[in-house]
């Protein structure tokens, strides 16, 4: 099995936790490459587009903490105190003076690289944020990048300075590694939403278009994989589905950055396959099996467990010892899958677990 059939077993898992419709990317089934990303934009174009005043009341359903706060993500600190927050509709911008001021809304995706305040993307809310007015003008439209040297640092550590990225040197903008992940997934997103429609945009140091050039795709694979999907994405993509009826398919199924643009068919067969495990019992409780042949119980495999997002859980190495169990306790009721995978040649097969 190759490494991109996965992704067709995580659909179950995927769609149980991010309530894509049933079928929803039924027409992108075994396809890879640029043909996979034609399909998902087939499926995703002609989104519902709102106005733009129509952002305001949108970011309620969108980007809301549960505290009942802006879900900022130039201002905010997941796990920590925030250096500020703000309230819905009584901070909106407005004029500013310093952080903390106001909110606005941001084009992570700036204007001026798909033309200005053109429709579709100029209210596309899978790209316009609510963030802090000053550090959205601080922003301003530079690329998003690795800072080496910084020229300025917000509050919650997002920077401003020369880029550090192999293949670019200019000015950057930094977000804050919790976040990096959600803004790699909003450009593949738009790399996708507006392939063929992008003909005219003026582009950027960092896109062609709406393609992302060469350093940046790199650097964004890097915050994709660094920072997965989140419940705070799995969330706004529930609820911008139901303000544009379309969804960003990068969220509910992680593995399509791979597909499309880092060449799945260049991972061999493995060697061995799922005829060499027993995995029992399937549902499981407490304690999930795992029997081996006896030629692979002498092999130097790394079993991983990995939720509905993609996000590793466990990993254990057995270094040539038989692995008989792991424990399932602590972890919620869902969906998993088991990853087993061969320490030498890098290549693995996987099991769906129910929890």
């Amino acid at each position: 099995m190759k490494k991109f059939c996965f992704s067709w077993i995580l659909f179950v898992f995927v769609t149980a936790t991010a309530q894509e419709p049933a079928g929803y990317y039924n027409s992108a089934a075994g396809l890879e490459g640029t043909a996979l990303q034609q399909a998902l934009h087939n499926i995703i174009d002609g989104h519902n587009a709102i106005s733009y005043s129509a952002l305001w009341n949108a970011y309620e359903d969108t980007d809301k903490k549960p505290n009942g706060k802006v879900w900022d993500m130039y201002s905010d600190v997941p796990g920590g105190t925030p250096p500020y927050q703000f309230t819905f509709f009584s901070d909106q911008c407005g004029n500013y003076n310093s952080e903390g001021d106001c909110y606005n809304r941001e084009h992570s995706f700036p204007r001026s690289w798909f033309g200005g305040t053109v429709a579709p993307m100029n209210t596309d809310l899978f790209q316009v944020y609510p963030t802090d007015g000053y550090v959205n003008g601080k922003r301003g439209n530079y690329p998003y990048g690795e800072v080496g040297t910084a020229s300025w640092t917000s509050l919650n550590g997002c920077k401003l300075g020369s880029c550090s990225t192999p293949g670019y040197s200019g000015e950057v903008f930094e977000p804050i590694d919790a976040y990096k992940g959600d803004f790699a997934r909003t450009y593949f997103y738009m790399a996708t939403r507006y392939l063929g429609e992008d003909g005219g945009w003026p582009g950027s140091p960092m896109v062609n278009g709406s393609q992302p050039k060469a350093w940046a795709l790199q650097m964004l694979h890097t915050w994709h994989l660094d920072d997965p999907v989140s419940d705070k994405e799995i969330a706004r993509n529930n609820a911008v589905y139901s303000i544009q009826n379309n969804r960003n398919p990068y969220i509910d199924h992680p593995d399509f950055v791979e597909i499309v643009w880092f060449d799945p068919d260049g991972i061999d067969e493995p060697w061995f396959s799922t005829a060499d495990f027993s995995v029992y019992p399937n549902p499981a409780a407490d304690i999930l099996y795992i029997n081996s042949t006896e030629q692979m119980a002498q092999q130097p495999l790394v079993y991983s467990l990995s939720d509905a997002t993609g996000r590793i859980i466990t990993i254990l190495k057995t270094e040539g010892k038989k692995l008989n169990s792991i424990r399932l306790t602590d972890l919620p009721r869902g969906f998993y899958l088991l990853h087993i995978t061969d320490q030498a040649s890098g290549q693995s097969i996987s099991y769906k677990i129910f929890h």
